[in-house]
């Protein structure tokens, strides 16, 4: 996505609060080692690690990041040890660093990391649109486009389209439907530069820090009659019109009607 940036939310980014914490933690490690070496005490790279890991798990406590972002704190300094034993050519490092950043590209920045939805969502989906025209839907955040290919298949006489901002996976979802010969279209970019008042339907699976910016944009775009539709992520500060259960224990898929 091409979203205008500023260093303050750069800053506030939860990939980059994390480097930070890592980049925190290495002095107050460092002191912990020194007063365990005047000790007497025998200290190993595995001990400095596993030091740095705890260090770092309290200081993204602090800050608040997400669970996940605690086991990365710890588990970081071990998998750079681990790393380091195994002699590995810097190649390889390199191959899976483009990897990475051509499947989650700005994921640091837009905080929407990828998740897969599944057949029984696009079921729901499906089902809760309406009947008797054809329509025009986005994916926004399609991945690999599943979604927008299922759906594009069960109703021909309709449009359906997807927006990408990584690279890999746009090309991915855009040589299925070229292999498929699908009218399914994806698109690479930004969803803040679409309008939604083109659509009368807009699907989104993406992450809990972007849905109250989602439905804003929603509500300032969408014309009287389309629908916003968002699995598993709701809106603190608005309440869905709809709400379809797809099992007991699993998420749900939330339907706001404008």
């Amino acid at each position: 996505m091409a979203r205008a940036s500023n260093p303050a939310g750069i800053l506030r980014a939860p990939a980059v609060q994390a480097l930070l914490i890592q980049a925190a933690a290495f002095p107050l490690t460092l002191g912990v080692v020194y007063l365990c070496a005047r000790a007497g005490l025998a200290v190993s790279y595995l001990h400095v690690a596993l030091v740095q890991g705890a260090i770092a798990l309290g200081l993204t406590w602090w800050r608040r990041l997400a669970i996940w972002w605690r086991a990365i704190g710890f588990g970081f300094p071990l998998a750079l040890l681990a790393a380091s034993t195994l002699a590995i050519p810097p190649a390889v490092f390199l191959a899976l660093f483009l990897f990475l950043l051509l499947l989650y590209w700005s994921t640091y920045r837009t905080q929407v990391p990828y998740y897969p939805s599944g057949r029984r969502v696009w079921e729901a989906v499906a089902a809760s649109l309406p009947r008797n025209r054809p329509l025009r839907v986005i994916d926004v955040g399609s991945g690999l486009g599943g979604f927008v290919l299922e759906l594009q298949r069960k109703r021909p006489e309709s449009r359906f389209e997807g927006i990408e901002l990584a690279p890999l996976p746009w090309l991915y979802s855009y040589l299925r439907a070229k292999a498929a010969g699908s009218r399914a279209r994806f698109i690479r970019g930004d969803y803040d530069h679409l309008d939604f008042g083109d659509y009368d339907a807009v699907f989104a699976y993406l992450s809990p820090a972007v849905m109250t910016g989602l439905y804003l944009k929603a509500a300032r775009e969408m014309k009287p009659g389309s629908t916003l539709f968002s699995y598993e992520f709701v809106i603190a500060s608005q309440p869905p019109s709809r709400i379809v259960t797809l099992n007991m224990d699993g998420p749900s898929l939330y339907l706001w009607d404008f």
